[in-house]
């Protein structure tokens, strides 16, 4: 009998709900900025600024984009965007991943309304989610309207799991204390931001209608648009959560392949030695497949590296952040005279440890550096994984 693809689930967007009825949302001729990225489409694949600039009723004036550029075009991870002139509308176009990371009063000046409209992908690494709070924040400061309108989390809105961000440890990849793994909307997010976090701006969400928590992004007719250069598939995305904290090593997470976060590797790794430990853990969800790679460009740029590659088998058990540990975890114990932690600085915080701004406390590298048991390592999150569940209660719009 052949296989039967699955029915897609019916989404209607934020952006989608926005433009069926832009009186109820801004009022006639109130001059609007709009945060968006290449992936910030309708399900037609029309770009969001495109969009606001041909209809009628409104009046878009600015345009910003977040980090990787506007049109998603800045391959490297930390390298700044200039400010410029979008060439198909003619709008100016801030860089929010620039000199500044927050709007200042001389960018909001010809705006009353700041919509956000961007694609998150689940994890608090991800700096889009960043981008929104600092962009709340100068509008609270500057007397600004801020609506968001919302996008699916495309590794669904129920699973929660993770170290959380500790205070001290803020950065542009951790503003706030959450865990790794959050199972919130960018919507839900904004308003948590609002009133649990203090930011206190004039919020407006446009919720989405048809999206359930159980959803993954590619069970729906939503279309997936690579967010960021090295962010191709929601398979992508749903590693992401725990190969990230690859990066804050000198192992290569991907970065220079077709397959970043889902390769994993190093010149010194023995591919099926590793592989096998690391299936020997019985980790849910996950087959690792002995694998060489060559980078492109980034770490080993040109070098064969011995590793795995993640295959998720159920996306359902799979629990990322335990599996990017443990793939450390792995590596230290076999590797440990090769090993790194990552050299240099990471989203310029030149201070600290790259791999501790990842995880936001320098808790969990102790846990690595001295050996703990996988299980140690989880439990020592899980009263934080409780009480973010309490508090994000509060802010869950969906079902």
């Amino acid at each position: 009998m052949a296989n039967v693809a699955k029915k897609k689930v019916n989404i209607s967007l934020g952006i989608e709900r926005f433009l069926d009825g832009p009186a109820n949302y801004v009022k006639p001729g109130e001059r609007l900025g709009l945060i968006c990225n290449q992936a910030t489409v309708d399900r037609g694949f029309r770009s969001a600024a495109d969009l606001f600039f041909e209809v009628d009723d409104l009046n878009l004036t600015t345009l910003f984009g977040p980090q990787h550029g506007i049109r998603g075009d800045v391959q490297d991870n930390m390298v700044e965007t200039g400010h410029a002139k979008d060439p198909k509308t003619g709008l100016p176009v801030y860089s929010l991943y620039s000199e500044t990371r927050e709007p200042s009063e001389e960018m909001l000046r010809d705006l009353d309304t700041l919509v956000f409209d961007l694609q998150d992908i689940g994890g608090r690494v991800y700096t889009f989610i960043y981008t929104m709070a600092f962009a709340m924040k100068a509008c609270a400061n500057f007397g600004k309207r801020f609506v968001v309108l919302d996008r699916p989390n495309p590794i669904n809105g129920k699973n929660v799991e993770g170290d959380m961000l500790e205070k001290g440890h803020e950065s542009f990849v951790g503003q706030f204390p959450i865990p790794m793994r959050h199972g919130m909307t960018v919507g839900e997010l904004a308003s948590m931001f609002n009133k649990s976090f203090g930011i206190d701006c004039e919020l407006e969400v446009v919720p989405m209608s048809g999206w359930n928590r159980q959803l993954y992004l590619d069970e729906t007719d939503v279309p997936w648009v690579m967010p960021s250069p090295n962010m191709p598939t929601v398979d992508t995305a749903m590693v992401f959560p725990g190969t990230v904290y690859l990066e804050g090593t000198e192992v290569s997470e991907g970065r220079g392949t077709t397959k970043p976060f889902e390769m994993i590797g190093a010149p010194y790794i023995e591919p099926e030695a590793f592989a096998d430990h690391l299936n020997s853990l019985g980790l849910p969800g996950v087959y690792f497949r002995a694998t060489v790679f060559m980078p492109s460009f980034q770490k080993f740029a040109g070098e064969p590296c011995g590793g795995v590659f993640l295959h998720v088998t159920d996306r359902d058990s799979f629990r990322p952040v335990i599996t990017g540990i443990a793939i450390i975890k792995v590596i230290i114990e076999n590797f440990g005279e090769e090993f790194q932690w990552k050299q240099g600085a990471y989203e310029y915080e030149f201070d600290r440890n790259p791999f501790d701004v990842i995880a936001g406390n320098e808790s969990l590298r102790d846990h690595l550096e001295t050996g703990s048991d996988l299980q140690v390592i989880e439990d020592s999150w899980s009263k934080d994984e409780e009480e973010f569940e309490r508090i994000r209660s509060e802010y869950l719009i969906y079902e």
